[in-house]
């Protein structure tokens, strides 16, 4: 009993001792206080829209992607795409895919995207062509909040 009763001084008094927050302007703060030097969202959306379900503009079939399961989707999506933009050069790859909704970079390669948020969910198709490879790199990543698609 007297372990309990002391134990119960113990809390009490680390309790009323200021264990709250520690004064900034002491500089006890193991944290920087550096108020107004984080970045700005971005003002305006991405300006990507949602691919269909099913054939694009351009004639690249995204199928189902709304109720794809990314695991066998991905692969079949990379297939589609080699197949579909064989032998293209980096130019006239770079013209399908935009065609097909994709905003391309052409810096140290080729990387084109589609990135949208439906939901509660982002979804991202990739093209990627390396210099001086001959086969794009494609796929397909979900990622959702919560436990809910």
């Amino acid at each position: 009993m007297r372990v309990m009763v002391i134990a119960l001084v113990a809390m009490v008094g680390a309790c009323a001792s200021g264990g709250g927050d520690p004064d900034v302007s002491t500089g006890s703060s193991p944290f920087p206080v550096e108020r107004g030097t984080a970045e700005r969202p971005p003002a305006q959306s991405t300006g990507f829209t949602a691919p269909p379900e099913g054939p694009a503009a351009g004639g690249l079939d995204f199928g189902r992607w709304r109720q794809a399961d990314p695991a066998t989707y991905a692969p079949q999506f990379q297939t589609q795409v080699r197949e579909r933009f064989a032998g293209q050069n980096n130019a006239e790859l770079r013209a399908s895919l935009e065609a097909n909704g994709f905003r391309c970079e052409d810096e140290r390669r080729l990387d084109c995207r589609i990135e949208i948020m439906e939901r509660q969910c982002a979804f991202d198709w990739y093209v990627v062509l390396e210099r001086g490879t001959r086969e794009p790199v494609a796929g397909f990543e979900q990622m959702c909040l919560g436990a809910n698609r």
